[in-house]
């Protein structure tokens, strides 16, 4: 199974969105600082995700909700979480 997660930064209060196979220790990850690109937000929490059967399915949601029309209905869904 592969999953497509969001995390919102407890510190800035803004999402990071990915893909993985397992997503607590890929949150794991986040937190120990071991991910550059999130490295400055540090801690994080998973407020959404969403499983898939296949990698390419999960890369192909994270691509779109990284787009501008799919960040905008992500936005929706993780409004209140």
């Amino acid at each position: 199974m592969y999953y497509f997660y969001t995390l919102r930064s407890l510190v800035d209060d803004k999402l990071y969105k990915g893909s993985t196979q397992d997503v607590s220790e890929r949150l794991k990850q986040h937190n120990s600082g071991k991910v550059s690109a999130t490295i400055s937000r540090k801690p994080f929490r998973v407020i959404y995700q969403e499983v898939f059967y296949t990698r390419e399915e999960a890369l192909q949601k994270e691509k779109y909700y990284k787009s501008f029309k799919g960040g905008k209905e992500l936005a929706k869904i993780v409004k209140d979480l």
